[in-house]
């Protein structure tokens, strides 16, 4: 009998291995872009408990399968790892996604005042209709033009409408100024003005810096901006993301964090989220610092929802500017990113450009000669003319570069104000990149662009502006390899995560997207068109569509 009990005992420990070496999940019969080292391409993969446990042949992979195993046959489509953008204000644009009509990934004119339209008649009677959306989203409609005053009140006669171009152009209907009680621009900011036509009647436009102007409008309310951060993040799904890195920014504070933390805590997240916190009062920025970060190290959080330090605006003085900072600013800057430096905390900087990156790299270089900064990531976002010697100094720092689309948005006024042949090196990728400058790609969306990877990755490789006029050389053009890279393992690093993700290697997070093209293989002008027919976050499908329309995450 003991014998007998050994032997059972031994057929069910045998039994419990073989079940625990079984894949979860499997996809095969594809072509499997792993985007390691050797950019090496497979044609299946296998997952268990959220990670990759094998790459490889189908037949190879298929042996891993049990009773239990989700199959899933890719029918020859290309797989890539998860997207990363490396610098979208996501908790941001998440906040009012429910609430606002989206005009990006229209295809003209036509359509989005369609998608107003439609908005309207699903809208509760007289409630408001926002949309605010990149100026390059018109740039490539093939109308070329903003839309009229009357074309809104035709799109939703019985609402009150305002378009937001950017930060610089907004349009009301007649139901929005009376809303809002504007007849003359003393109703407005001071830093707006009201644009009226020859018989001096209001066009319905308003120019200036709108922020200000944009707090005015109805906010959603606290269960709005729990669904639209779910909806966002679903949204960016659709798009093969998995991953964003939020640099903080206009009119983020603690408050606009809540909805984002409210889905974290419910296990709501699918987008695995590294974010930071910018200066939220001028002149206060350091109190504020030392105050909410107290008890925030760097790191704190866990694998979907993670602090990564301070940015973008670190002090409202040294944000955005131009010229050469005062040197009070310089002190009160250096004060703060000394106490970051001290503290082990990333730092992500906006900075415009080459013409006074000195004034910035000085201060790293103050600092680092105390506190190294090199294993802290600190990145620099922007900077579309950096030199080939301001990126020897970062490389010197161990500072990466977070490169965004901005040459798509607005690469045409780049010409006309600096030059083709200036415009035509911007961004320098290629040069960053033989320097060895670690590389993140990303969108700065969704104020002032697109949120669509697809269409970053289209622009890095062909260069064209949204009108379509082709900007950028081929010395500055980088390999489809390398975009990728940009988009996945690169911005992986930036929030400290090129070990767990990034490129789909065994023993990493099986993050990853099943695509509608193949990225390697379609011409470079269809490359924007791709999304994703599915979408896995540690192996758990978050995302599903046409062939994989009726699968469901049940693990």
């Amino acid at each position: 009998m003991r014998h007998l009990a050994g032997v059972l005992a031994l057929i069910v420990l045998t039994a419990g291995a073989a079940s625990a070496r079984q894949a979860d999940t499997i996809l095969v019969n594809g072509k499997v872009l792993t985007v390691d080292a050797a950019f090496s391409t497979h044609e299946a993969l296998a997952v268990r408990e959220g990670k990759i446990v094998a790459v490889g042949r189908s037949a190879e992979i298929t042996k891993l399968a049990g009773p239990a195993t989700r199959r899933i046959d890719l029918g020859g489509r290309t797989v890539i790892p998860g997207l990363i953008d490396s610098h979208i204000h996501a908790t941001r644009a998440a906040l009012s996604f429910s609430t606002e009509v989206n005009w990006i990934g229209a295809r003209s004119l036509a359509d989005a005042l369609d998608r107003l339209r439609r908005a309207a008649r699903a809208a509760k009677p007289g409630s408001w209709l926002i949309v605010v959306t990149p100026p390059a989203t018109l740039d490539a409609f093939p109308e070329h033009r903003r839309p009229t005053q009357a074309e809104l009140v035709a799109a939703a006669p019985n609402h009150p409408v305002y378009v937001q171009l950017a930060y610089g152009w907004g349009m009301l209907t007649p139901l929005g100024f009376k809303a809002l009680n504007i007849t003359s621009e003393a109703d407005v900011p001071k830093q707006n003005r009201l644009e009226r036509d020859a018989a001096g009647s209001l066009t319905g436009v308003i120019t200036g810096n709108l922020v200000e102007f944009f707090e005015r409008l109805p906010k959603p309310t606290f269960e709005q901006q729990v669904e639209g951060t779910r909806a966002f993040f679903r949204e960016l799904n659709r798009l093969g993301l998995t991953g964003v890195v939020d640099p903080g920014g206009n009119n983020v504070t603690p408050r606009e964090y809540q909805a984002l933390f409210k889905v974290w805590r419910d296990g709501g997240l699918t987008v695995r989220v590294a974010y930071s916190l910018c200066g939220m009062t001028d002149g206060r920025e350091f109190e504020e610092y030392q105050n909410y970060l107290a008890v925030m190290p760097q790191g704190f959080g866990d694998d979907m929802l993670r602090f990564n330090g301070i940015g973008e605006r670190i002090t409202w003085a040294m944000n955005g500017i131009d010229g050469k900072p005062s040197d009070e600013a310089v002190a009160k800057y250096y004060e703060i990113v000394r106490w970051a430096a001290s503290r082990g905390l990333t730092v992500t900087m906006h900075w415009n450009g080459e013409g006074n990156a000195d004034e910035l790299l000085g201060i790293f270089e103050r600092v680092n000669a105390e506190f190294p900064i090199a294993p802290l990531r600190w990145t620099i976002a922007h900077l579309n003319d950096g030199s080939a010697r301001t990126f020897q100094r970062m490389k010197a720092l161990g500072v990466g570069w977070t490169v965004q689309d901005a040459m798509y948005n607005n690469g045409d006024e780049v010409v006309k104000r600096a030059g083709a042949a200036a415009a035509r090196r911007m961004p320098p990728v290629v040069t960053a990149s033989k320097i060895g400058i670690p590389i993140g790609a990303g969108t700065d969306a969704h104020r002032v662009s697109t949120y669509n990877p697809f269409t970053v990755l289209q622009w890095l490789l062909d260069g064209r502006t949204a009108s379509g006029a082709a900007i950028r050389g081929p010395e500055e053009t980088p390999s489809r390899a390398d975009a990728l890279r940009y988009y996945t393992i690169g911005s992986a690093r930036v929030s400290f995560d090129e070990d767990t993700r990034g490129s789909l290697e065994t023993g990493k997070w099986a993050d990853l997207a099943v695509l509608s093209s193949d990225y390697m293989g379609v011409p470079v002008e269809q490359i924007g068109r791709i999304e994703s027919v599915l979408t896995m976050v540690g192996g758990r499908i978050v995302y599903a569509s046409g062939p994989y329309g009726a699968l469901t995450s049940t693990r």
